[in-house]
């Protein structure tokens, strides 16, 4: 059953109950759009109490605020009463809700296209809001006084960029100019709610689009302000004709394929972080040069995404990648073993995807990309890492004490793997009594 099929079932049974059943929000919106919707919201005219006794099965985790999660084949269909709001104190959530009336539910949500509601029964949209007009224009636009619906949940904010972004939509004057002014009660916002909206955008196809936005209106100097420095900080025309350090960061983020992953994305945003502050000019050479801005804008990165509550792996890897881009220009110089190392980091994949990127977006260079996609052909046969053919226990027995000298014979020993001079562990252990 899929999850349409649930929520007109639940829909149903409350229509039979006597009570009115919408589909409300996304959903609605989606469906208007040609897209699929991933959920299903119903609003009722039925309060919480009459919910859970037509579903007593149900969970009552947002009865408060008049919601309740019915749960049909598998789906979690979310069953909120129409309802309007009370104040809201925190800029998240309101203190109280008002069980209320369809038209009076629709004017306290957040934006016209997500103020609709459709029949069922009968496939028809209920408008009290005009988003139809503004999904048939592309025009985003919040419900009525746009700095009352930001005061009241400042997450809102960022919800005006994440739809902007993914629907490609034009955001209305009015509703702009509240989002610019208003841009500082985002501090209101705890950072985890922060860090998924601004997942949600980085990951969307349009993300390049998304990060204008967010730094036309003012609202990354509120989470990442490093970011603000990429803008008119120069880069050595010879090899970045393309413009600032912010404008190859955009492009590279417009040429990500469209399910580019989130490490990625964060990657490509942040990897180039410290150019700002590592930014000196080069007199005798005439150029300007960022030196050690990878190692530096590692550390910006964890910074910031720690700042921002990511888990400790998108920490980890986001910030490897942005430690290790620079390495590509040097991989045709290095030596197997050292290659095969290089490519058998479980980033690797997304890194060469940086790489590429990075390059596309500047000075156009394939030569490393080219060369590394032949090596990971001429490797794919076999592990990068292969199992070691001599282990310490090899070196004990040959009466060789636990030391550092342990780890420097077994690392040479790996790299004459790697290089293949050893093939076999006879030949391994041959090579071993040679060190001792």
């Amino acid at each position: 059953m899929t999850p349409r099929q649930s929520a007109t079932e639940i829909a149903r049974q409350l229509r039979e109950a006597g009570y009115v059943a919408y589909f409300a929000g996304g959903s609605v919106r989606d469906k208007i759009l040609g897209q699929e919707p991933k959920d299903y919201d119903i609003a009722t005219s039925a309060t919480p109490a009459e919910v859970l006794k037509l579903f007593p099965k149900a969970n009552e985790v947002g009865a408060h605020f008049g919601v309740i999660i019915v749960r049909h084949h598998g789906h979690h269909i979310e069953v909120a009463t129409f309802r309007t709001d009370g104040s809201y104190k925190d800029g998240r959530r309101p203190e109280a809700v008002t069980f209320s009336t369809p038209e009076e539910d629709a004017q306290r949500r957040d934006f016209t296209i997500n103020g609709l509601f459709e029949d069922p029964e009968k496939g028809e949209v209920i408008d009290f809001v005009g988003g139809q007009a503004d999904l048939s224009s592309e025009v985003l636009r919040a419900i009525g006084d746009p700095v009352a619906r930001f005061t009241e949940d400042s997450l809102r904010l960022l919800r005006a960029i994440r739809f902007a972004t993914r629907f490609g939509f034009t955001i209305e004057p009015a509703t702009w100019q509240a989002i610019t002014e208003q841009a500082g009660l985002l501090q209101r916002i705890s950072p985890e709610r922060i860090r998924d909206e601004l997942s949600r955008i980085i990951t969307c196809p349009n993300r390049a689009k998304g990060l204008d936005l967010l730094v036309e209106s003012g609202l990354i100097a509120q989470f990442i302000p490093e970011v603000l420095a990429l803008i008119g900080c120069e880069q050595p025309p010879q090899w970045h004709p393309e413009g600032d350090v912010y404008v190859h960061t955009r492009i590279m983020l417009d040429m990500l394929g469209p399910e580019a992953p989130l490490e990625l994305c964060l990657a490509v945003l942040l990897h180039d972080i410290a150019k700002p502050p590592t930014q000196t000019f080069d007199k005798e050479a005439d150029r300007i040069r960022f030196n050690g801005h990878d190692a530096l804008g590692a550390t910006m990165a964890e910074d910031i995404l720690r700042r921002l509550k990511y888990p400790n792996q998108v920490i980890e890897d986001v910030s490897f990648m942005v430690s290790r881009h620079m390495q590509f220009m040097n991989v045709q110089q290095m030596r197997t073993a050292k290659v095969k190392r290089f490519m058998s980091a479980p980033t690797f994949p997304q890194e060469l995807e940086l790489h590429r990127v990075d390059c596309a977006s500047s000075n156009g260079f394939t030569d490393n990309l080219e060369f590394l996609i032949e090596k990971r052909e001429e490797f794919a046969n076999e592990p990068l890492i292969p199992p070691p053919l001599i282990t310490g226990r090899d070196l004990i027995e040959q009466g060789l004490k636990p030391s550092p000298r342990f780890k420097e014979i077994l690392e040479s020993a790996q790299t004459e793997q790697l290089e293949g001079r050893l093939k076999d562990r006879e030949q391994a252990l041959e090579w071993m009594k040679g060190q001792i």
